[in-house]
């Protein structure tokens, strides 16, 4: 491999940066790669433009990376060997000459597990291809006593690898709460746990690997991968409890204690209003969460627009000083379109556009995912995809 393979390569990616969110789409990192890490670096970047970009010929892969041929060479046949590239048969051509070989990611080669801890009533499981394809699913209900709660987790997971059919890449989890940088959800409520090593303990009872983050930070992944968001995106997700997941120029943010995106919590009622499960006055969840919309909502003589536009607005003010200090482009829901959809996602831009700068911010664009409710599962794909080949 010579230098200038070093030299003309720009992201770093996942296998250098650990559990980092790797090269994907224009990332931005300010370091160089070091030699010592250039192998990974490069095998990264063949898999990571493979998965773009489909079936191409080795000299077209020298030329979209920047490595030499012989580099691309040797790298495609260790992965080849590794059971993750695979050669699909000779371009067509018209003209004279030999035709090129085509390679592409295996997609079919390996399997991918996710499991999504978020819902109210069931816990998710399914089996992806490497396109976040799901191709098996599994639901259980959500255990009535949290001792029980960890139990089913691994159930749940041991009965979708064995019907993986194929070699699973890993398994990703996106859970409600605080999750550290280790796969340790520091505390989640609604499940009863504090310091539960859920990556750790999945690992030991599987031996496969595991990677854990919080459910919003899974989806926002998921939406930057699979469903063409901008670098500088926000996507708030809203369920029995309200949070979200950011990527600002393309990296995630987790904040220094993991916490970033935690915005139900934030008061936005200081005319008053409900009281929240925390026990304060007025926060967002109290206005937003499913279980406070559908109370609401279910008040003689509700109206139901003016019930949403009130949420919408409450959203609108949290997210305000989101949009002016990061300068964000897109905002995305995630969660139930009869509820979100409509006079509440209108009240958020109204209110967005009157609490920041016209100027700059008058175009953030709020919209529905229309990814479902497969987002976290298909986000616990990319972690896996990110965390084992660099791939995002």
């Amino acid at each position: 491999m010579s230098g200038s393979d070093v030299q003309r390569t720009a992201p770093e990616t996942a296998a250098l940066a650990g559990r980092s969110f790797s090269a994907g789409r224009a990332l931005r990192h300010a370091a160089k790669v070091l030699p010592e890490h250039a192998r990974a670096h490069n095998r990264s970047l063949v898999l990571q433009t493979l998965f773009h970009q489909g079936a191409m010929s080795r000299a077209d892969l020298s030329r979209e990376t920047g490595l030499t041929r012989v580099t691309i060479s040797d790298l495609v046949a260790e992965l080849i060997d590794d059971g993750y590239v695979a050669e699909r048969g000779l371009r067509e051509v018209t003209g004279p000459g030999k035709p090129a070989i085509l390679v592409d990611l295996d997609r079919e080669g390996h399997r991918i597990v996710g499991l999504d801890l978020s819902g109210t009533d069931r816990f998710l499981g399914a089996v992806l291809t490497l396109d976040g394809e799901i191709v098996a699913r599994l639901d259980v209900d959500v255990p009535a006593d949290p001792a029980d709660i960890l139990a089913v987790v691994i159930d749940l997971a041991r009965r979708l690898v064995a019907d993986a059919h194929a070699p699973v890449l890993g398994i990703g989890v996106g859970s409600p709460g605080i999750v550290d940088d280790r796969g340790v959800v520091l505390t989640a409520p609604n499940l009863g746990w504090h310091d539960v090593d859920l990556e750790g303990v999945l690992r030991a009872e599987l031996g496969l690997p595991v990677l854990v983050a919080n459910d919003a930070n899974a989806a926002v992944l998921a939406e930057y991968t699979f469903g063409g968001a901008a670098d500088d995106v926000l996507l708030v997700r809203v369920g029995r409890g309200v949070g979200s997941g950011l990527l600002a120029g393309g990296q995630p943010m987790r904040g220094s204690r993991f916490a970033a995106g935690e915005i139900g919590h934030v008061t936005v009622g200081t005319d008053g209003g409900p009281r929240c499960v925390c026990g304060k006055i007025g926060c967002l969840e109290s206005w937003l969460s499913v279980p406070a919309l559908e109370a609401r909502l279910a008040e003689p003589d509700a109206d139901r627009d003016a019930v949403l536009r009130d949420a919408g607005a409450r959203l609108g003010i949290a997210l305000a000083p989101i949009v002016g200090v990061l300068d964000l482009s897109e905002i995305v829901l995630s969660g139930i379109p009869e509820l979100l959809d409509g006079p509440l996602a209108t009240a958020t831009v109204e209110t967005l556009r009157t609490r920041t700068l016209a100027e700059f911010h008058d175009g953030v664009q709020v919209r529905m995912t229309a990814q479902g409710e497969d987002i976290v599962l298909r986000g616990a794909a990319v972690m896996v995809l990110s965390g084992q080949l660099g791939v995002s």
